[in-house]
């Protein structure tokens, strides 16, 4: 394990992830938990894969369904109670959404909508009042580059992820005053996630939709290659760490230059 710079040594911070069986959830509950943090899991589907870190890495997961307040609440709970409080919250648990609003159903729009925004707001408003009883923290929204600017593949999920960033710069001026810092990191295309991965096997033609994803942002066409969750786990723990103590109602689009505009030609 390398180094910790002492800016983000996690040492007795007490830290929730949501939607952190894979993906950018798993990766981040590892990062914070290699830093110091004793981390509680919750994600709709508990997958084995983080088992194997779990005793190592001091990893609590459970079941939590981010859509129902009483699951949210038993989370917070679990992490105030085992933990003995509440520094971090990182509200990643979210879902996709590829279809034309003419499309979608009204149970459809309020799984995307209740699964990418109402789950961050039940985690927020259970996480403050524990945060404020211990003198602040730090919340970090997963949100999307969707969430910078509208695509037109997938306007119900841009919706929601539009919402997002709203509800963060809101969340973060209301809870300023409580040293509690608000943020948002917007990534995409990432690989090896559950929402990535049941994109590609939507496809006809697999390695034609991952070029198509590469191809999409500037960077990710020079590397040759999606972001990594552990990348967008990097910028989460910055925002979640000491070195960011003056950084909130920010959001950091982890999406390769892809929200900045036409890509230049190759």
């Amino acid at each position: 394990m390398t180094a910790v710079s002492p800016r983000c040594d996690l040492s007795n911070r007490i830290a929730v992830v949501t939607g952190g069986a894979t993906g950018i959830g798993r990766a981040t509950a590892v990062l914070l938990a290699e830093c110091g943090a004793r981390v509680f899991v919750g994600d709709y589907d508990p997958v084995e894969a983080i088992s194997d870190g779990t005793s190592r890495l001091n990893i609590t997961e459970t079941r939590c369904d981010v859509r129902v307040e009483a699951d949210i609440m038993k989370l917070i709970d679990l992490a105030e109670s085992e933990g003995g409080g509440l520094d971090i919250l990182v509200n990643n648990a979210g879902i996709g959404m590829v279809k034309q609003i003419t499309d979608v159903t009204e149970q459809e729009w309020d799984a995307c909508l209740d699964t990418n925004l109402k789950g961050a707001f039940l985690a927020t408003k259970h996480a403050i009042p524990r945060m404020k009883t211990h003198g602040g923290g730090s919340i970090v929204n997963l949100a999307s580059n969707a969430g910078i600017l509208p695509r037109a593949h997938d306007p119900v999920y841009s919706t929601s992820k539009g919402a997002l960033v709203a509800f963060t710069k809101s969340i973060a001026l209301c809870h300023s005053i409580d040293r509690i810092r608000v943020n948002a990191v917007c990534p995409g295309p990432v690989g090896d996630t559950r929402m990535m991965n049941a994109d590609l096997d939507k496809a006809d033609d697999r390695e034609a939709a991952i070029k198509q994803f590469i191809a999409a942002s500037p960077i990710a066409r020079v590397a040759e290659r999606m972001i990594s969750p552990r990348e967008v786990a990097e910028a989460i723990l910055y925002l979640v760490s000491d070195a960011s103590f003056m950084v909130t109602g920010t959001c950091i689009a982890i999406d390769g230059g892809k929200s900045l505009g036409v890509p230049p030609s190759a």
